[in-house]
């Protein structure tokens, strides 16, 4: 799932993204609150619970890979690319059907993810 460009070079949409500080400003599906960094590990209440999030180390290639773990002790890969082009750059985010999720979950989760692409894109477009 992408969004249209983004206005925003790749580094400054990448930089902001991969900051889990700024979570709860573009990624309401994940993240109701602001992230706390609690003995290491990045932490939210989420429409889930209270989920802890790991990003992929900082990278050149604008690769935003993060698992989630859920309260459940589930962990969920979520693969997450900023990708450079002509107008600035396409975030696409993976969308995977879990274990035991249902059609409408999973549809639920995927109109999910794009509200959170759509809300990263218009704020890049405004800073």
């Amino acid at each position: 799932m992408s969004v249209p460009p983004s206005t925003g070079l790749p580094g400054d949409v990448y930089a902001f993204a991969s900051d889990p500080r700024n979570l709860s400003r573009w990624a309401a599906g994940l993240a109701h609150e602001d992230v706390e960094l609690v003995d290491g590990v990045w932490v939210v209440e989420s429409p889930m619970g209270r989920v802890t999030v790991e990003f992929a180390p900082s990278n050149p290639f604008g690769v935003l890979d993060h698992e989630v773990t859920l309260p459940s002790g589930e962990t969920v890969s979520n693969p997450m690319r900023v990708m450079p082009n002509a107008d600035g750059c396409d975030v696409v985010f993976t969308v995977c059907r879990r274990a035991g999720m249902g059609v409408e979950e999973f549809a639920a989760d995927k109109d999910a993810v794009a509200a959170d692409l759509a809300t990263l894109r218009d704020l890049m477009q405004r800073i």
